[in-house]
């Protein structure tokens, strides 16, 4: 049985780790299905811009990425010490690239004023953003989600890809 990745990542020991991601249902990543002469190496391009887009969001690092046939290899570092010195308004910038945030997050970024209990429930969606953009887990998870709704919608199939 695997291990959660929320139990093998120890940053105090490395923040340099490898992740596969393998494609189930016999599924294609890249290259040519010789059964069907189908070819899927435009999916290489998906992840390599995926890649590159989350690295400028997330405070990780891409060192290096092999995508093969039906499989991802990603070593990635953990800049956890970035995302502790990011400002409040950097994480909620950098999350809102993302995701929609929240009505509070929204308010702060447009200077609105918040009262003191807006405040303390602002502050906690900061330190969860910002322990997400410094998360492997979430890293991974937004990019194989991408790609895996990319790659059901051109397959016409729905259902797990990864």
């Amino acid at each position: 049985m695997a291990t959660a990745r929320k139990r093998q990542v120890s940053l105090t020991d490395t923040k340099y780790y490898h992740c596969i991601s393998r494609c189930v249902r016999r599924a294609y990543l890249c290259g040519e299905d010789k059964v069907t002469g189908q070819s899927y190496e435009h999916r290489r391009g998906w992840i390599e811009d995926k890649l590159l887009e989350l690295a400028k969001v997330f405070c990780i690092d891409v060192c290096s990425y092999a995508v093969m046939s039906n499989h991802t290899h990603t070593v990635l570092y953990v800049d956890d010490i970035k995302a502790k010195r990011l400002s409040d308004k950097a994480i909620i910038i950098r999350w809102h690239k993302l995701f929609k945030g929240t009505i509070l997050s929204h308010k702060f970024l447009q200077g609105e004023r918040l009262d003191s209990a807006q405040q303390t429930f602002l502050n906690k969606d900061i330190e969860q953003f910002r322990e997400r953009l410094s998360s492997i887990s979430w890293f991974m998870r937004v990019l194989n989600e991408s790609i895996a709704r990319k790659a059901n919608k051109e397959d016409n199939c729905t259902g797990r890809f990864w």
